[in-house]
């Protein structure tokens, strides 16, 4: 290894190398072109760094003038080129090597005075590289040395064009060392054109890549999911996580849910610009933000300091996906956590993709409000505040508040403070869990229903409420998998009312009913209008021939008629008196 790269190595604590990197240092690999294959996580930048050292270095120890690069690095996105951008940048400081960066969203015009200028490495990304290779920029007589980062995601992401006509304005004896989690075919027909004998560097397997961390798969209801998520980042609080979503729409609407309930999140998607993208990350970085709700395309490659958990709010594609995902976690010997929110007919899905990727999982249900309040007592009395040493100013506020208020009071008082710099848990449960026999009623009628037991006077009779009951109904039933348990909270948090304020809960086919106390309706009414109409909708049971549907915010009813109006219904007449009854078989 070269010594200035050894001392930048040793300057970030790097104690041994990663296998793939100490792969890349073993003789028969030296000066030779590379087909490596290893899991995300597991060092690969600092790798091909080191790989391509000797081509560009020899035995001096620092570069000559910057002029036309020496080197060559495409990476298939704006964030993993930055990065690697970042890396290279420090392992080779002290080679007074310069690095730039070419990346689609950044300024183009200042890429091209950094790279006339001269550059010994340049990092872009596909479609930016070639731009400026066409405008006669990027001039590749004096490389050496060219790297395909993710070669894989490349072809997946429609970059072959892009990359066969970069690799095709080489010089022919250039190096080439290209670098994929997997080798499916079109990578190797990449190889066999554009290598010659290449060492094939096959490190990890996918248990080694996934052996530092934790996969667990939660069982959620399929319209609780954005709670659990709350839950999960409230349970496990990491220095910092990302979530996934499949589409940008989920991106944001997640991103929504979370910043309303308090947690410091950020977002990464397509449609945001590069400047967008790189503020967020930066707020990762230094702690101003937690928790990142991305898709898969612009979290691809990133790497996140202190990221401990993983979240996939949506199910990833195929296995692939889930290792890249997974694979922000975990790195570098550090421990992670990768969650699986997995609804009840998703459950044969999550377990396929599992096993394609050849990892285990335990299954659980969401954290529960309860659980969460049971760790935040634990983590309070475990607060660093409560053990450092008192000052003396600290000391004398304290007792003059002492001497103004009673023990009891401050405690409180620092209680109520700790609670409020965290997200409220929400009332989730374990669809997986069976319902016990007293939940399930059977009427008269075929249809069953639901009352809620716990609310039943003793002796049984109808449940209590604080007066009488106005009658309210959702346009889901058993059909959709309503449930009491996922019912009831969301019915308490729409309508701002209480569960004493509920009474009976009767779910039927295609509808459920259920009872609110005639003195929270008017409350009840009014934070629903608030809510924008979704696919759970609440309305009002019809009476004296009306209805309300008070889930429309202009307070219009569903069928046009304005909130309170009155509708009558013709009444029905008898079937025989529509047509007569069939005698025969139709033709």
């Amino acid at each position: 290894m070269s010594a200035p790269l050894a001392q930048a190595l040793a300057a970030r604590d790097y104690a041994e190398p990663t296998p793939v990197q100490a792969a890349v240092l073993e003789a028969e690999a030296h000066e030779r072109d590379l087909l490596v294959s290893a899991q995300t996580g597991s060092g690969k930048t600092v790798a091909y760094g080191l790989a391509f050292a000797s081509t560009l270095l020899g035995d001096a120890e620092r570069l000559p003038r910057a002029g036309q690069p020496l080197a060559l690095v495409v990476a298939p996105t704006r964030e993993l080129a930055l990065q690697v951008h970042r890396e290279l940048t420090w392992l080779y400081a002290q080679t007074g090597a310069v690095v730039a960066a070419c990346v689609g969203g950044m300024d183009p015009g200042a890429e091209r005075r950094r790279l006339q200028a001269g550059a010994h490495i340049v990092v872009g990304t596909p479609g930016r590289l070639r731009d400026h290779l066409e405008r006669g920029v990027l001039v590749f007589d004096a490389l050496a040395a060219v790297v395909l980062d993710e070669a894989d995601e490349m072809l997946d992401l429609g970059f072959r064009e892009d990359l066969e006509f970069l690799l095709d304005a080489t010089p022919p004896e250039r190096r080439t060392l290209l670098f994929s989690a997997t080798l499916p075919p079109d990578i190797v027909k990449l190889a066999v054109r554009y290598q010659r004998n290449a060492h094939r560097i096959a490190v990890v397997g996918a248990e080694r890549g996934h052996a530092d961390i934790e996969y667990r798969c939660v069982r959620v209801h399929p319209r609780a999911i954005e709670l659990a998520v709350v839950n999960v980042l409230r349970f496990i609080e990491a220095p910092s996580a990302i979530v996934f979503c499949n589409t940008r729409e989920a991106v944001r609407h997640l991103l929504a849910i979370l910043l309303e309930r308090g947690f410091a999140a950020v977002a990464l998607s397509g449609e945001l610009s590069q400047n967008e993208r790189n503020h967020a990350l930066q707020a990762l970085r230094d702690g101003r933000a937690r928790v990142c709700v991305a898709t898969d395309v612009a979290a691809r490659g990133i790497d996140l300091p202190n990221l401990g958990l993983v979240v996939h709010a949506e199910l990833p594609h195929d296995p692939e996906v889930l290792q890249h995902r997974s694979g922000r976690t975990g790195r570098a010997g550090r421990k992670g956590v990768s969650i699986l929110m997995v609804p009840a007919n998703r459950r044969r899905r999550a377990e396929l993709l599992l096993s394609a990727a050849r990892v285990g999982a335990s299954w659980s249900g969401p954290p529960t409000a309860d659980d969460i309040r049971g760790l935040d007592r634990e983590r309070m009395l475990a607060d660093p505040l409560l053990s450092e040493p008192v000052g003396e100013e600290d000391l004398a506020l304290a007792q003059a508040l002492l001497a103004d208020r009673s023990p009891e009071a401050v405690a409180a008082a620092l209680v109520r403070v700790w609670r409020s710099q965290r997200p409220a848990p929400e009332e989730v449960y374990d669809p997986g869990v069976d319902r016990g026999p007293r939940e399930r009623t059977v009427t008269a009628a075929p249809d069953r229903a639901y009352d809620r037991a716990q609310d039943r006077a003793p002796g049984g009779g109808k449940p209590r409420l604080a007066g009488r009951g106005v009658w309210f109904r959702l346009n889901v039933g058993r059909q959709k998998n309503a449930d009491p348990r996922w019912l009831l909270p969301m019915i308490c948090r729409q309508g701002m009312i209480t569960k004493a304020e509920i009474g009976a809960i009767r779910i039927f086919d295609r509808e459920t009913r259920f009872e609110v106390a005639e003195q929270a309706v008017d409350g009840f009414m009014t934070a629903i209008r608030r809510l924008e109409r979704g696919e759970v909708r609440i309305e009002q049971m019809p009476l004296d021939g009306h209805r309300h549907d008070v889930h429309r915010p202009d307070g219009h009813s569903r069928d046009g008629h304005i909130e309170g109006a009155v509708r009558r219904t013709p009444p029905r007449q008898n079937r025989t008196d529509q047509r007569p009854p069939r005698t025969g078989r139709a033709a």
